[in-house]
């Protein structure tokens, strides 16, 4: 049985992800979210579902296809499994963004031959244990600040992310969300520029917003 608790309208809050770690938290629809590579280089795995129907989520591959890009740009929505908006790209002062590679994950590291080594799937289910919420399943995130371009063969490469100190990406809600943020703890590759450093994490209301 699917169950997802009830929560009020999120207040304006702000709060740090610490480097290899994860946390969920709810965005209110009106409300905007902005997320700050503190120290630079750090990917943000992003995942979310509708608050009030987790059968409903977040879909890089529905988001690729409303854009027509790799990389939505401003103004872009960023859709869900059913193909309704559930953010609009606000500002981004990146414009470099993974929405093609899956979360990092125990079977990721033991390919690396490392075992016990913590993984953005395992943060984003701590976070949403800590929650008591349930969903039907973890699926592949918005990969915030990662940098992985596209070979003219087709070929994917991982390269550390563009991301300087303070580089942020703000998203409108258009629907009430339950969010996960995990700061990728991948360090056997260029993905986090090779350290593991904070994500600053923002809910707030833009009442000028036009």
């Amino acid at each position: 049985m699917l169950r997802l608790r009830a929560y009020d309208r999120q207040a304006e809050a702000e709060f740090v992800v610490p480097g290899g770690h994860g946390r969920a938290f709810t965005v209110g629809v009106g409300q905007f979210l902005t997320i700050t590579d503190v120290h630079g280089q750090q990917v943000g795995d992003f995942f979310a579902w509708n608050r009030h129907d987790p059968r409903e989520y977040l879909s890089p591959h529905n988001t690729r296809l409303a854009a027509n890009a790799l990389v939505p740009p401003v103004g872009a929505r960023f859709v869900t499994n059913r193909r309704r908006p559930m953010f609009v790209l606000a500002r981004d002062a990146v414009g470099r963004h993974d929405l093609l590679m899956a979360a990092c994950d125990p079977a990721r590291y033991a390919s690396f031959g490392v075992a016990g080594h913590r993984s953005c799937a395992q943060n984003a289910e701590e976070a949403l244990r800590e929650l008591g919420v349930v969903v039907p399943r973890l699926y592949d995130p918005v990969n915030l600040f990662m940098n992985v371009p596209v070979g003219d063969d087709g070929t994917l490469a991982i390269e550390p992310p563009l991301s300087r100190p303070g580089d942020a990406v703000t998203f409108r809600a258009t629907m009430d969300a339950l969010c996960v943020l995990s700061a990728c703890p991948m360090d056997l590759n260029a993905c986090n520029g090779g350290r593991i450093t904070d994500l600053l994490v923002r809910v707030h209301d833009e009442p000028d917003w036009a």
